[in-house]
């Protein structure tokens, strides 16, 4: 402090602060103090971002935590929706049959949110065994099977899956006596199971030749392994198989093809998709989405024929050379669209009575139905 003089006189007494009067020291103080505020508002500056800074963190980590939770669940929610459906196969290397694979190799089921448990059997009968026992779910088999729901199997009818029967031949050994349909008379040919599509296919030879329907013998052997083996070891005369199967028997020089069936029967479904009725009154979407499946893998293979020759050649266990031959041949009898034709049912209908498999011919209106289809939901 320092006093203030006036005039000539001594002033009163007055008393300043000796910071106004701007001395060095008190301009070095004034600039720490303005320093020391500087400071304090950069320090509470930065507080407040720190602050703000970490909301937006906490609210960043919120967010995703939100994300990856629903991720979490969407994630669940999809493999809940995979509806698992098990389906068997007549015959497991048929090239009918190829198409469960080739669907489920290239997501095409998944994509409609089915998961396959795929099941193979030796013949129609097998799989209507299995359908009946509630071992499957759905069964891919064959036109004629329809009479197993007359006699009571618990099983539909949901779609017309193949038509005419180009899939199946009639075989014979080559350096044998049978070289045409006319030696076949009282012949003894092995078929999958009785009843099963080859064994009707036998029979109604046999009617057509005018030799009644039991003209020609039938043997239940099995898979086409189990038939081969037995046309090797000269059991039979003859038999039934998949034209894969016949093609590379053929190349092998062992046999030749005496008859193909897709000739014969023009109006006719070679195959028909099963599912057990319990199954479609608790699944009906399961249904709808397997058939869904079933016809767009149908088109893909259409469109793409070296994918297809590529899994189907590996699930028959022949060549991919044989496997094109069968894809160019076999690929136009596949049903595009499931529904049935009219004088293929009214075949069917009349050949269960002539060939003595029902006592009266059925309403086949009541074995089948075309509400699953694709179609059928647009």
């Amino acid at each position: 402090m320092r006093m203030v003089c006036c005039g000539a006189g001594v002033s009163p007494a007055v008393f300043l602060p000796s910071h106004s009067a701007k001395s060095p020291a008190g301009r070095r103080r004034h600039k720490k103090s303005a320093f020391c505020r500087k400071s304090v508002d950069s320090y509470f500056a930065n507080w407040i971002r720190r602050k703000n800074c970490g909301q937006l963190n906490r609210i960043l980590l919120r967010c995703a935590l939100l994300l990856a939770l629903v991720a979490i669940f969407a994630i669940d929610g999809s493999a809940q929706a995979n509806m698992k459906v098990r389906v068997g196969k007549a015959i497991g290397e048929a090239f009918s049959f190829t198409p469960l694979d080739i669907g489920s190799e290239t997501g095409i089921f998944k994509k409609h949110g089915i998961e396959i448990e795929k099941y193979d059997f030796g013949g129609s009968a097998k799989l209507q065994q299995a359908l009946a026992a509630d071992s499957i779910d759905m069964g891919l088999g064959s036109g004629p099977e329809l009479a197993f729901i007359v006699k009571g199997s618990p099983v539909l009818g949901v779609a017309a899956m193949a038509d005419a029967p180009w899939l199946l031949t009639l075989i014979v050994d080559k350096n044998g006596p049978i070289h045409a349909v006319s030696d076949l008379k009282g012949k003894t040919i092995s078929v999958s199971t009785r009843g099963s599509l080859t064994d009707w296919l036998v029979h109604d030879l046999s009617r057509q030749q005018g030799w009644g329907t039991e003209g020609i013998k039938t043997l239940p052997v099995g898979t086409d392994v189990s038939q081969i083996s037995a046309l090797k070891t000269h059991q039979i005369d003859g038999c039934v198989i998949d034209l894969a199967s016949a093609y590379r028997l053929e190349e092998e020089g062992s046999t030749r093809i005496v008859v193909r069936f897709g000739s014969l029967f023009k109006d006719f479904h070679i195959h028909v998709i099963y599912a057990r009725r319990s199954f479609i009154d608790k699944n009906p979407d399961a249904v709808r989405a397997f058939l869904a499946g079933w016809f767009e893998t149908i088109a893909f293979m259409r469109q793409n024929k070296n994918k297809t020759v590529e899994i189907s050649s590996r699930v028959m266990g022949v060549s991919p050379a044989i496997a094109g031959r069968v894809y160019d041949e076999l690929m136009p009898m596949f049903n595009a669209t499931g529904k049935y034709n009219p004088k293929a049912l009214e075949v069917l209908r009349r050949s269960y009575v002539e060939m003595g498999i029902l006592p009266a011919e059925p309403d086949m209106s009541q074995l089948v139905t075309e509400k699953f289809l694709p179609s059928a939901s647009k």
